[in-house]
C-alpha cells in the first residue's frame, strides 16, 4: 500500500517547495519508496509500502504517456484474474502487472465507471494532463482513507490529513460540528457527516464515493453500495449453500493472501476470526508458507469478573484453533506494560483526531507493533463477520416465524434451540412475543445518558436535531437483527469509522489489515442465503457452523453458549494511573479553553458517581467510558491550542 498525496492549482505551477512540504510530512511514516510526478500545475507523490509482489516493481506515481494520464493509487485489488479477463490484458503481462496500471487499464475501459468493477482496498487519483481533469475514488467499504482541502482554484488530496495543512489557506482550526457529533453520540461512532473531519478545511471522500476536480469545480458521488445487485439464491439442497459459502470465502480469503512478505491474522476464540484462520491456513501450507497468528489475553492477575456466558480471556477456544487447523505460528500477547491511558498521546498523533476505542487500544497497537517486527505485511482479521459470515440470529428469527404464524417450524425450532442452551419454551415465548408484536420503535430520547458534550456546544451546532433518526445510542430507537444488518452495510458512517482506524495504524506500522468477511463478493453472498439456512434445527450461525466442519475444532464450531468479550480488563490497567487521571480530569475541569466544547458538570459527576478508583466490573460503565472520551479530547484540544 501507498500513502499518496497530490496538489492542482488551477492558475499557476505548483512550486518545489510546496510539494516537498507535502511530502515531508510523510517522513515520519516507514516507506520503501518515495516518488514524485511534477507537471506544472499538478503534482502526484507516492510514499510506499510494499506488500504485494507486484508492488515490489510498481514505481509510482504511474504515467501513461501515450493517454496522457497519470495515477497515484493506495491500493490492492483483489480480483485481478476477473479483470484481466474483461479487460484482455495478455497472459505475459499478467503476473507482473502492478495493481495501479489494472486500475489505470479499468479507467481506459470504463471511464468514470471503473470504480463499480474493483474488488478490493483502494483509495486513487488519476490525473488526465490533456483535460485537466483529477479523477479518484474510494472503495466500497471505505478500507482506505482520502482526505482533500479545496480552496479558490487550489485542490489538495492524501491519504492523512496533515500534509494537507502545507497548502496556504488550509489551517488547523476545528471543525465544531465535527466535534459536536463526536462528544454527542454515546457508541463508539465518531460522526455521521462522512465528508466532514476534525478541521474546518479539511474533508473527506466517503466510502464508496468517487471524486471528479475539473473546471475548478469539485464533484463528488456514490458509485455503488456492498449490498448492490443482490437477488435471492435458491439452491437445490443444504449441501449446495454450504459448498457455495466455502467456495466464496475460500476466493474472498485467498485473494488476500497476496503478499511478497509474510502473512498473519488476528485470532480470538470465535468463528469470524476462526473461520478465517481456518480457510487462510491451506492454501499458506501449499504455498510453502506459515501463517502467524495473535492473540490478545488479559494480564496475568485480572480476574475476570464477566457473567459465565461470556469470557474477557478466550485462550483455551484460540488454542483449539491452533491445534486443530496446524501450519500456525501463534503469539499470545497479555501487554502487561500497557494500558489505556498512557497509549492517548501517541494514538492522538497518528490517528489526527480523537477516537473512542480506548478500551482496546493497547492491543490493537501490540498487535500491529509485534506483526511488523515479525515482517508480516497482511494482518488479516474478521470484523465483519457478526453481519455476515457468522450472522444468523436466532431468537429474531423465531419471532419472525411467530408473527408470520409458522407454527410447527417454530415448535420444532424452539425445541432444539432449548436442548441446545439448555432453556425452556416457557422462558424464550415471553420475549419472543415481545419482539414479534412490539409496536414500531419511537425515536424518544433516554434517560439519564451522560454525555460530554457541553449544553452550550449542542445548542450552538444544533447536533441533536442532526443526529435525530440516527441509530446512534442516543434514544429508545430499536432495530432487531435484520433491520441492523441492513443498516450496517447501508451506513457510511460505521464504514468510515472501521477504515479511518485501518487506515492510519496501517501506515504506522507498515502491517496491512485486511477482512476478507467484508469483500463484497462475500458480502453480497451472505445477503442472497436464505434465513433458514442461518438459522436452523436450534442452532444460530448455522451456515459458518456447518461449512467449518474440518476447518475449526467443535469446541469453537459448535460453540452456542460463551461469547468473548475483549477489553473487560482496561479498568484492571488503568488502575496504577489513576491518581494521574483524577489530577488531569481536575484541570481539564479548570481549563477555560476545554469547558468550550466540554460537559464540566457532568465529568465531575461521573467522577463522583464511578467512585476512587474505580472497580475493574465498571470497565463497559457509560461513566467511566466518558471520562476516558472526555480525557482523549482534552488532550486532543491541546495540541491543536
Amino acid at each position: 500500500m501507498t500513502a499518496i498525496a497530490g496538489i492542482f492549482l488551477e492558475n499557476e505551477t505548483v512550486s518545489a517547495e510546496l510539494a516537498g512540504e507535502m511530502m515531508r510530512s510523510l517522513e515520519k511514516y516507514p516507506a520503501n519508496e518515495v516518488r514524485t510526478w511534477h507537471g506544472g500545475s499538478a503534482f502526484l507523490g507516492c510514499h510506499a509500502q510494499w506488500f504485494t509482489p507486484e508492488s515490489v516493481h510498481d514505481r509510482q506515481p504511474c504515467q501513461d504517456e501515450r493517454h496522457g494520464l497519470v495515477i497515484a493509487a493506495d491500493a490492492i485489488i483483489d480480483n485481478r484474474e476477473e479483470l484481466f479477463d474483461r479487460l484482455q490484458v495478455e497472459r505475459s503481462r499478467r503476473e507482473r502487472m502492478s495493481d495501479s496500471d489494472l486500475i489505470l487499464a479499468a479507467y481506459l475501459h470504463w471511464g468514470d465507471g471503473a470504480p463499480k468493477y474493483l474488488i478490493g482496498d483502494y483509495a486513487f487519483a488519476i490525473w488526465d494532463e490533456r483535460k485537466r481533469r483529477l479523477f479518484g475514488a474510494r472503495d466500497l467499504a471505505g478500507s482506505r482513507t482520502l482526505y482533500y482541502a479545496e480552496r479558490r482554484g487550489r485542490f489538495a488530496f492524501c491519504t492523512v490529513m496533515n500534509p494537507l495543512f502545507a497548502l496556504p489557506g488550509v489551517a488547523r482550526e476545528l471543525n465544531e460540528s465535527w466535534m459536536a457529533e463526536f462528544l454527542a453520540i454515546p457508541i463508539v461512532l465518531d460522526t455521521i457527516d462522512v465528508r466532514s473531519t476534525a478541521y474546518r478545511d479539511i474533508r473527506q471522500i466517503p466510502p464508496a464515493h468517487s471524486f471528479t476536480y475539473e473546471d475548478g469545480r469539485l464533484k463528488v458521488e456514490r458509485y455503488g453500495s456492498l449490498a448492490d445487485e443482490v437477488q435471492k439464491l435458491k439452491l437445490k439442497s443444504d449441501g449446495d449453500y454450504v459448498e457455495a459459502f466455502r467456495d466464496v470465502f475460500g476466493e474472498a480469503v485467498s485473494s488476500k493472501l497476496r503478499s511478497c512478505r509474510k502473512v498473519g491474522a488476528s485470532l480470538s476464540g470465535g468463528l469470524d476470526s476462526g473461520a478465517v484462520v481456518g480457510f487462510a491456513s491451506g492454501p499458506l501450507a501449499e504455498e510453502g508458507r506459515t501463517l502467524h497468528t495473535y492473540s490478545y489475553v488479559p494480564k496475568p492477575d485480572f480476574t475476570d469478573w464477566t457473567p459465565g456466558y461470556m469470557a474477557a480471556d478466550e485462550s483455551p477456544y484460540v488454542q483449539a484453533v491452533v491445534d486443530h487447523v496446524g501450519n500456525i505460528s501463534h503469539n499470545r500477547m497479555d501487554f502487561a506494560d500497557r494500558n489505556s491511558y498512557e497509549e492517548i498521546d501517541d494514538l492522538l498523533e497518528w490517528m489526527e483526531a480523537p477516537y473512542k476505542f480506548f478500551e482496546n487500544s493497547y492491543w490493537f497497537k501490540g498487535i500491529l507493533e509485534q506483526a511488523s517486527k515479525n515482517d508480516v505485511g497482511i494482518l488479516l482479521n474478521g470484523g465483519n463477520g457478526n453481519y455476515t459470515i457468522s450472522w444468523g440470529p436466532a431468537l429474531d428469527y423465531y419471532a419472525r416465524l411467530l408473527r408470520r404464524f409458522r407454527w410447527v417450524r417454530l415448535s420444532r425450532e424452539l425445541k432444539a434451540y432449548g436442548r441446545q442452551m439448555h432453556i425452556g419454551r416457557s422462558r424464550l415465548l415471553p420475549y419472543i412475543g415481545k419482539s414479534a408484536f412490539a409496536l414500531p420503535s419511537s425515536t424518544k430520547p433516554l434517560p439519564d445518558i451522560p454525555l460530554a458534550i457541553h449544553p452550550e456546544l449542542a445548542e450552538r451546532t444544533g447536533v441533536f436535531a442532526r443526529l435525530k433518526g440516527h441509530d446512534v445510542g442516543l434514544s429508545d430507537s430499536w432495530m432487531n437483527e435484520f433491520e441492523a444488518r441492513t443498516y450496517q452495510f447501508d451506513s457510511l458512517s460505521i464504514l468510515n469509522h472501521q477504515g479511518t482506524s485501518s487506515t492510519k495504524l496501517s501506515l504506522r506500522y507498515a502491517v496491512r489489515e485486511r477482512d476478507p468477511t467484508s469483500d463484497p463478493r462475500v458480502v453480497r453472498f451472505c445477503l442472497s442465503v436464505p434465513i433458514e439456512q442461518y438459522v436452523r434445527n436450534g442452532m444460530d450461525r448455522a451456515l459458518v457452523r456447518r461449512a467449518t466442519e474440518g476447518y475449526l475444532p467443535d469446541s469453537v464450531r459448535l460453540n452456542q453458549r460463551v461469547r468473548g468479550v475483549q477489553g473487560a480488563d482496561w479498568i484492571h490497567r488503568i488502575l496504577p494511573s489513576w491518581g494521574s487521571i483524577t489530577e488531569e480530569l481536575h484541570r481539564l475541569c479548570h481549563d477555560s479553553a476545554a469547558s468550550r466544547f466540554l460537559n464540566v458538570e457532568q465529568i465531575q459527576s461521573s467522577l463522583l458517581r464511578i467512585g476512587n478508583p474505580p472497580r475493574p466490573e465498571q470497565a463497559f460503565d457509560r461513566h467511566a467510558r466518558l471520562l476516558m472520551q472526555s480525557l482523549i479530547v482534552y488532550r486532543f484540544l491541546r495540541q491543536c491550542s
